[in-house]
Formats: C-alpha cells, sequence, structure tokens
C-alpha cells in the first residue's frame, strides 16, 4: 500500500451533502469497506443537546449514508450505532441532534449498544496491550455486534480537556468499552492506542468521515467556542485523520501523546509530512485553538495526575463515584424549576 491518504474538501450549506460524496470517493472509502458485510455508523454524542462543534452532525451523517447507498452498499446491512456514558443520554441526544431523523429517512436500523437485547462478550486482543489488561483484570468485555462489522466513525474536529484533540480514534471510546471506562481516564493515551489495535483486529473495514463545518475550540467535547470553518475530511487511517485535523486547529500532531505513540506503534500515519493530504490544499491553514479547562476537568486532572492521585480509587470506583457525573451535570444540565 502507498502513503495514508486523507481527503479534505471546503464545503458549503447548499452543497454539504453532494460534497461529502465527493469526499469519501476523494478518500477511496470503498477500498476499506467491503460491501457484503454489514456496517456501522459511529455516530457521536458529546451531549444531548444540540451544539455546534459537540456531535455528529445531521448532514454529516446523512451525506455519508447517500453516498454508501448511492455505491451499491445495501441498505439492510448498514446501522447507526450509539453508546451510553454516565453524563450523556444518546435517547435524547439522538433526537436533538437529527441523527434519528436522519436514520429513519433512510429507514435505517438504529442500534444502541447498552439495549437490553445488545450482548456484550469477553475478547482476549492479540495485540499486546499498553494499559487495558491492567485497567480490566478480570477481562475486556466488548459489543458482540462490531466483531465482523466494517465501521464509519463520524467524529467532529474539536478540542478535548484530556486528549488535546478528539477525533477518529477518540470515537471508539464510547462503543468498545463498557460503562467504566472513566477507569481508563488517568491513561487515555495509551487507551486510544489499545483500542485502535483492537479495531484493526475486530474490524474487517475501518473508515471516519469528520465534521469540520463547524470547529470547537476551548475546553471540548462540550464546553466550546464553535467557530464556522466549513470543512470536511476522511479516511482510511484513523490515526492520519487526527493528525490532519490536529495540524489544522494549530498542533504539533506528533507532540499530542496519542498519535505519537500510534504511529510509533506502526498503528498507522500520524507525521502530516508523510500524508498524501489530496482536495484542499491545507499547508497554510491553522485554526489557533487553545486548550481549556472547566471546574469539573480540572478536578479531574488533580485526581488523575495530580495530588488527588491516592484517592482515585476512592473518587472514581466506590459507592461514592456518582459525585463525580453530578460535577459534570450540573453545568451543562442545571437543574430547571417550574412553577406550581
Amino acid at each position: 500500500m502507498g502513503p495514508s491518504r486523507v481527503a479534505v474538501l471546503k464545503t458549503t450549506p447548499g452543497t454539504v451533502i453532494d460534497d461529502y460524496k465527493r469526499l469519501m470517493r476523494l478518500a477511496c472509502y470503498r477500498q476499506f469497506l467491503p460491501a457484503n458485510l454489514e456496517t456501522a455508523l459511529k455516530i457521536n454524542i458529546s451531549w444531548h443537546y444540540f451544539y455546534p462543534a459537540c456531535s455528529t452532525t445531521p448532514w454529516q451523517l446523512d451525506g455519508v449514508i447517500a453516498t454508501l447507498l448511492e455505491d451499491g452498499y445495501c441498505k439492510d446491512k448498514i446501522y447507526g450505532c450509539h453508546n451510553r456514558t454516565v453524563v450523556v443520554s444518546a435517547r435524547r441526544g439522538e433526537v436533538a441532534n437529527k441523527h434519528k431523523e436522519v436514520l429513519e429517512k433512510y429507514g435505517l436500523r438504529n442500534i444502541h449498544l447498552y439495549d437490553e437485547d445488545e450482548k456484550w462478550i469477553r475478547y482476549t486482543p492479540k495485540a499486546e496491550m499498553l494499559v487495558l489488561d491492567k485497567v480490566y483484570p478480570e477481562g475486556l468485555r466488548i459489543p458482540k455486534r462490531l466483531i465482523g462489522s466494517n465501521i464509519i466513525h463520524l467524529p467532529t474536529m474539536k478540542t478535548h480537556v484530556f486528549t488535546q484533540m478528539t477525533g477518529a480514534m477518540k470515537n471508539a471510546f464510547g462503543g468498545l468499552l463498557f460503562e467504566k471506562r472513566h477507569w481508563t481516564h488517568s491513561v487515555i493515551h495509551e487507551t486510544l492506542v489499545d483500542l485502535l489495535a483492537i479495531q484493526k483486529e475486530i474490524h474487517p473495514g475501518l473508515f471516519a468521515v469528520m465534521d469540520g463545518t463547524f470547529a470547537g475550540d476551548g475546553p471540548g467535547p462540550r464546553c466550546m467556542v464553535p467557530h464556522i470553518k466549513n470543512y470536511i475530511l476522511a479516511s482510511g487511517d484513523m490515526l492520519a485523520i487526527d493528525a490532519v485535523a490536529a495540524k489544522m486547529m494549530g498542533f504539533d500532531p506528533l507532540s499530542i501523546k496519542f498519535i505519537r505513540m500510534a504511529h510509533e506503534r506502526g498503528l498507522g500515519c500520524g507525521d502530516v509530512r508523510d500524508i498524501d493530504i489530496v482536495g484542499e490544499d491545507i499547508s497554510d491553514v491553522n485554526f489557533h485553538f487553545h486548550l481549556g479547562d472547566t471546574l469539573a476537568s480540572h478536578g479531574q486532572k488533580l485526581i488523575y495526575w495530580g495530588p488527588l492521585k491516592p484517592l482515585e480509587h476512592l473518587l472514581l470506583r466506590t459507592v461514592i463515584a456518582p459525585w463525580s457525573g453530578s460535577q459534570t451535570h450540573l453545568p451543562h444540565d442545571p437543574p430547571v424549576r417550574t412553577a406550581l
């Protein structure tokens, strides 16, 4: 194979669906996704309200589905895929962000991986794990449905309080790890590398389509300042698309730990100098994004990497753990008082 390819295009509201079709074909997506297999559309919901740059956009989901169907992929083999978190409701989010509406428009299945009829099974990775075998000594559990299924990740272009930026690699975090995945936050970069290695084992086809029509700056993935950028990206290399997005946001990709580690382990290309970037010339693109913290993330960092580290197990893995979720809920979902 040649160098990793990342397609980048500019788009407009009036052309965005057709631009997604052109983008995916420019990235040669059919080379990565066997058409005879099921394909999961891994939707990202970082907040159960619509907020620009926060979650998979409806036009992103629409454009991807339209492309697949137009190119002969069977409707019955494509499904939307959601995970659950302790702080975000996927059921509310799929409505507020119009994901459910798009899936219903095309008559596609809408799978929530935490529904009672969805099986999670023990999985032993073939690759050497950096941390997941230690975080979960009793063994990993992953969704049975995803084994043997293609997957298309649908991230947005945004910053993140723990990983600097979040994209295709981080999008697997919710889908592959069970609800106790917050146990991995102190080793989040190593976790993302482990998850990419696992994905390469279980998915016959792996692809990502990233929406940067809005891009999020500051303390992501929720408390961001959104900027209209009108870029869209696609690639069959999860690491390469994240590296290109990081470069566009103004970061040095190889200075981001999970990108550098995955690159060093041969899980893709994280060096933009070696990536075949097609479509737009982004050599001079720099959003000058920066990082930031919320009150909740500042507290969590004290636990994960600061003076409260000795209390991590007590605070986050015992019966008092729900306090952590409340610190995230309150700023984003303040109690609503109604008149009697």
